[in-house]
């Protein structure tokens, strides 16, 4: 048996946690979804049936992990051989911009994408303000940062950089030029061009 059951679908969050995945050389067996047939195996794991959702089949008993930011993290620390886990210095870093993609960043983009923004009276109650306010801060960050927490690659880098990708394939986030040279440099990792790959080929069968 795999070490992972990986439910997902080739045009969702699930690309995150296959990143996640391919960066830990973890073994997987995916269960690609579709999105009116939730498998009975999935909606057992996660009652919301949402993707994606990893089973991990540790030696003492399955472990249900769900949220793509939360599956990230998981698999750094199920996996430390990878080296993906912050320092105690990396660590403020680390999860301060781990969260802020998993909050702010992603309730800007839908938002923005829902054409259901808060008035400029209403942003006060919103974690993200506004979309504007967190484009600017985030590419204040990596205009003198290479990675999330400096120098070097980290897990928290998986997440936060899918963000980024989604939002500037997707023109939700605009082409700030600290977030592309940021892009640029994720996207040479031979994880993430692998798990793309794999992404990329299902959702070109699908169209066919």
């Amino acid at each position: 048996m795999a070490g992972y059951t990986f439910f997902t679908h080739p045009m969702s969050r699930g690309q995150v946690a296959r990143w996640a995945l391919h960066e830990v050389a973890a073994d997987y067996h995916q269960v690609l979804v579709e999105w009116q047939a939730k498998p009975p195996e999935l909606l057992a794991a996660n009652p919301m049936g949402k993707l994606p959702t990893i089973i991990h089949h540790a030696p003492e008993g399955d472990r249900v992990v769900t949220e793509a930011a939360a599956i990230c993290h998981y698999l750094a620390e199920i996996h430390p051989g990878a080296g993906l886990l912050p320092s105690d210095r990396e660590k403020a870093d680390y999860f301060r911009w781990l969260f802020f993609a998993a909050g702010p960043v992603e309730s800007a983009i839908t938002a923005r994408a829902l054409q259901c923004e808060p008035t400029p009276e209403q942003q006060v109650m919103a974690g993200w303000g506004s979309l504007e306010r967190t484009v600017r801060t985030l590419a204040g960050h990596f205009a003198d940062h290479d990675y999330v927490c400096g120098p070097r690659f980290t897990m928290a880098d998986v997440y936060v950089g899918s963000a980024v990708d989604f939002g500037m394939n997707f023109g939700s986030l605009p082409p700030e030029p600290p977030l592309v040279a940021y892009a640029e440099r994720y996207r040479e990792r031979p994880a993430f061009r692998a798990a793309k790959a794999i992404d990329n080929a299902l959702i070109a069968e699908k169209r066919t």
